[in-house]
């Protein structure tokens, strides 16, 4: 326990990581922790909307993972936000990796509901492969770089056995199925195509046991409730900031100015920045004064940063079976597996491979969740609402065969073109290692006679294993706070290296 210390410290972000770090803080006892918000409202990419009379998640949706060594579903338990059915042994015991059992339904582009067991030689295929992508450089790396090109040798290699049997339309169907999977992955990585994706660093994300769930009341309760746990002034909000100022070596000064857009400069002893990588790549060299070392701008380059979108839509009535939680999508007239669309501007919409059923407390409540990702999502924002509903209605029809399905409301995300974000988290892009994870979360300066610790960094895209994860962002937050604590405590003096 650091008491009362008066190291003045800034936190540029309020969102979970910062949050979290000025929590961590402030409990410890230090008096002198500001945050800097550049909008209007705390949560960052955690956002609760409503459609109609019904809850939704613009942002953070799931716990993954919500067991005992997640500290965001302790948290969310002590807040007594969760479910109970949430909270039970069995729930925590169940190791599904990023997939939780949902009960599906299945329709094809030809406006076919297909039987879900007929599916399940895909879904077991696509699973398979991906829990066991090869996980260090001992494969012949060359063959197959991305995830992408590894998923989609290996469905051809295995399916060219094993559904030899199978007629072509079943055989086209299961391979649709591969696509639509990908497409999934896509919007679980936030990116375009699982070409992106790293195959070695793809392994380095570790999942949590337990059953994926969601926040009941919504995941903006998490934040209120931290947030009532600290001092009413801590936050400026609509203060963005224009440079960090670092590098100061004398002693006994303040090492940091932050300049604010409004012209206001603060000093500080330190200063803990939580924006996104999305920003960092556009804005690092301006943000910061001198430029960040070549190692951090290598690593703010090779780890990628994506976006996945939704689309929620409310419907006069129920169109999908009374128990269902996923609606999947086939396109049956696609020849190759594909996880991205060739003309982005016609075919957008085939980028949607699934639509979640949005639990809700509200009678008559009948919201699904559409997912989309990559250029796809990117090109989906810049549209009218009324062509993104016009695109959906048609979608529908064609899925279910039924023209007399008409949405009733829409409402689409639009975490790229959102100024403080450009995308919605981080992802490994080719070539990107644990390391450049390891550097993303290293403090200015990294050595020499000047003061330690200016400059920290947290947020989702500076956790090695649980990056893109809200448990990730959080973990983050804490750490540096720890990094400060014990920098600050008698008893154990930080050396330069450590790391937490």
């Amino acid at each position: 326990m650091a008491e009362n210390v008066d190291a003045k410290i800034v936190i540029i972000g309020c969102g979970i990581a910062g949050i979290a770090a000025a929590h961590r803080l402030v409990k410890s006892g230090f008096t002198n922790v500001r945050i800097l918000e550049a909008t209007g409202r705390s949560g960052g990419r955690i956002k609760t909307g409503r459609l109609g009379n019904t809850m939704i998640e613009i942002g953070a949706a799931f716990i993954h993972g919500p067991s005992e060594e997640n500290p965001v579903f302790c948290l969310a338990r002590d807040y007594n936000l969760l479910d109970p059915k949430t909270l039970t042994p069995e729930n925590q015991a169940m190791d599904v990796g990023e997939y939780p059992p949902l009960v599906p339904n299945w329709f094809t582009s030809s406006g076919q509901k297909v039987n879900p067991d007929d599916m399940n030689p895909a879904l077991d295929l696509f699973h398979v492969l991906l829990e066991n992508t090869p996980q260090s450089k001992s494969h012949k790396q060359r063959s197959w770089p991305s995830v992408g090109d590894f998923l989609r040798s290996e469905v051809r290699r295995r399916t060219a056995k094993r559904w030899k049997d199978k007629d072509k339309h079943t055989r086209q169907l299961l391979l649709g199925a591969i696509s639509t999977m990908l497409k999934e992955e896509c919007c679980s990585s936030a990116t375009h195509s699982l070409e992106d994706l790293d195959l070695v660093g793809f392994s380095m994300y570790l999942s949590i046991k337990g059953v994926d769930c969601t926040f009941p009341s919504g995941s903006e309760g998490l934040i209120s409730n931290l947030m009532s746990e600290l001092p009413a002034d801590l936050v400026s909000y609509s203060r963005p900031v224009r440079c960090v100022h670092w590098g100061c070596s004398e002693s006994g000064v303040n090492a940091v100015t932050v300049e604010c857009e409004d012209g206001e400069k603060i000093n500080a002893d330190h200063v803990i920045v939580t924006v996104s990588l999305g920003y960092l790549k556009k804005h690092h060299s301006t943000l910061f004064s001198p430029p960040l070392p070549a190692q951090k701008l290598k690593s703010i380059e090779k780890i990628g940063f994506g976006t996945c979108d939704k689309i929620h839509v409310e419907f006069e009535s129920r169109w999908w079976d009374a128990d269902c939680e996923i609606i999947y999508l086939v396109w049956d007239d696609e020849k190759d597996i594909s996880d991205h669309v060739s003309d982005i501007s016609k075919n957008w919409v085939r980028k949607i491979s699934s639509f979640n059923v949005v639990e809700s407390s509200e009678r008559g409540s009948h919201v699904l969740c559409g997912w989309i990702s990559g250029h796809e999502a990117e090109h989906m924002e810049t549209l009218p609402e009324q062509e993104v509903r016009h695109s959906i209605t048609e979608l529908i029809h064609r899925f279910t065969g039924d023209l007399t399905i008409i949405p009733k409301r829409i409402e689409c995300t639009r975490w790229f073109h959102d100024p403080w974000t450009l995308g919605s988290y981080c992802h490994p892009a080719i070539g990107c290692s644990v390391q450049n994870f390891k550097n993303m979360m290293e403090p200015l300066p990294t050595r020499g006679k000047q003061q330690p610790l200016q400059v920290m960094f947290a947020g989702e895209a500076t956790h090695p294993c649980y990056y893109s994860s809200l448990h990730g962002a959080l973990l983050s937050g804490w750490r540096e706070a720890d990094r400060l604590i014990s920098h600050y405590s008698k008893t154990s003096p930080l050396h330069s290296d450590q790391k937490s």
